[in-house]
């Protein structure tokens, strides 16, 4: 299976990135062919410029836009790895979304509503976050995230196959860290079927 990750954190270094790392590690291990897109780190431009509206307007769509498009269209399965802040996508991934994803590629707004145009294919999520599991749980912070992105963006655009899993807070917790490092190889081995996290409460 051809795997486009698209990855989105300004520390290459930091446990996201170790979390990168793993998956794709594990991925190249189960045979799948693994590409990286790296959002800091490649020359796209993730602002939502005045060319883009060309979608509602029925013009082309610029050119790196397409391009991405097509690295999308040529995987067959999809992995994003990023840390949750604010409850939500860093920055840099929401713009490559809103740039993206455009209208007539990835949806189409008809009289009863959006129809999702992007074929289904597995969609793993490999979040990052500050919090504990407990913190996130109290705030019910599964509930609102899979709202707006596994729902809202991923499967109004035809994506409904999205399994997510969360790394909670690591800082002074090597033990865990370690744990979390190899359940991301494990989720990378067995992509595209889903891998039973092991979160305890006060992870």
């Amino acid at each position: 299976m051809k795997v486009l990750t698209v990855f989105a954190h300004p520390r290459r270094e930091s446990f996201t990135g170790a979390l990168l790392d793993q998956f794709l590690a594990g991925a190249q291990e189960a045979g799948h062919e693994v590409e990286l897109c790296d959002l800091y780190r490649e020359p796209f431009t993730t602002f939502f410029r005045p060319e883009d509206y060309a979608q509602f307007e029925g013009g082309p769509m610029p050119d790196d836009v397409r391009r991405e498009q097509a690295r999308i269209d040529a995987a067959e399965g999809l992995a994003f790895v990023h840390p949750f802040w604010w409850w939500s996508f860093p920055a840099i991934l929401k713009n490559w979304i809103d740039r993206v994803f455009s209208d007539g590629w990835a949806y189409h707004f008809e009289l009863k509503g959006a129809k999702g145009l992007l074929s289904d294919r597995p969609v793993v999520i490999l979040g990052s976050c500050g919090s504990s599991a407990r913190t996130w749980r109290r705030y019910a912070c599964d509930d609102a995230i899979r709202n707006e992105i596994d729902i809202g963006t991923f499967g109004y655009c035809g994506l409904t196959n999205v399994t997510r899993y969360m790394f909670y807070k690591v800082d002074d917790r090597p033990d865990l860290r370690e744990r979390y490092l190899a359940e991301a190889g494990e989720i990378g081995r067995r992509f595209p079927d889903p891998y039973e996290q092991a979160t305890t409460e006060d992870a």
